[in-house]
């Protein structure tokens, strides 16, 4: 399992953007495949994106076009970025990463997870 830690939320306001960085350590970066899910109150953490090693990404229908998954894998980091940011986007945000290539939909395929990073947007 990998330690994984996200930063990069905050406080934004519609149309805003953020970018989440999620740093790795613990294993071998390159082979995994990096998710990211949000959860906000009240409701069940939602499966966002996910980015394979060598680039290749899924995600889901509600954010395509407004946010970009991307890796560094010498550096062990995932980004998340966020734009045309919407009221409804408001949730924490969290990074977790599966072994291998697969379409990780679903939190249970993870299996490790950081703590999560606040992001709110206001109108």
């Amino acid at each position: 399992q990998l330690l994984l830690v996200e930063s990069g939320g905050g406080s934004v306001q519609t149309g805003d953007s953020l970018r989440l960085s999620c740093v790795a350590s613990g294993g071998t970066f390159s082979s995994y495949a990096m998710g990211w899910f949000c959860q906000a109150p009240g409701k069940e953490r939602e499966f966002v994106g996910y980015i394979w090693s060598g680039g290749t990404t899924e995600y889901a229908d509600s954010v395509k076009g407004r946010f970009t998954l991307s890796r560094d894998n010498p550096k062990n980091t995932s980004y998340l970025q966020l734009n045309s940011l919407k009221p409804e986007d408001t949730a924490v945000y969290f990074c977790a990463a599966a072994y291998g290539r697969g379409h990780f939909l679903l939190p249970r395929q993870y299996d490790s997870w950081g703590q999560g990073t606040q992001v709110t947007v206001s109108s």
